[in-house]
């Protein structure tokens, strides 16, 4: 973990927390985990799909197959994602 996080939170110097600071730092912090977790479960999914027997390099088709792979789970979270967004955005809108 970045050491900056735990050293002030923020603050003013002054012993005093920011909790603005705090929560944008916590919202950075989430969305690398949220990003790692997408890079890790694309790459598990596209290498059981397109990779028959491991070696030391990959062929035309498995070059061809990981790169369409990764690009249809992308598009298809971005799908996801938009749809997710906008539905929070009606929701909260209704409130």
């Amino acid at each position: 973990m970045d050491s900056s996080f735990g050293s002030d939170f923020g603050g003013t110097g002054g012993g005093k927390l920011d909790p603005g600071a705090i929560m944008e730092q916590v919202k950075v912090q989430i969305a690398v985990a949220n990003a790692q977790e997408l890079l890790q479960r694309m790459t598990d999914k596209c290498f059981r799909k397109c990779i028959g027997k491991p070696g030391g390099s990959l062929d035309n088709s498995e070059q061809k197959c990981i790169a369409m792979c990764m690009d249809r789970y992308m598009d298809a979270w971005n799908t996801v994602s938009r749809a997710y967004n906008s539905r929070l955005q009606r929701e909260r809108a209704n409130m």
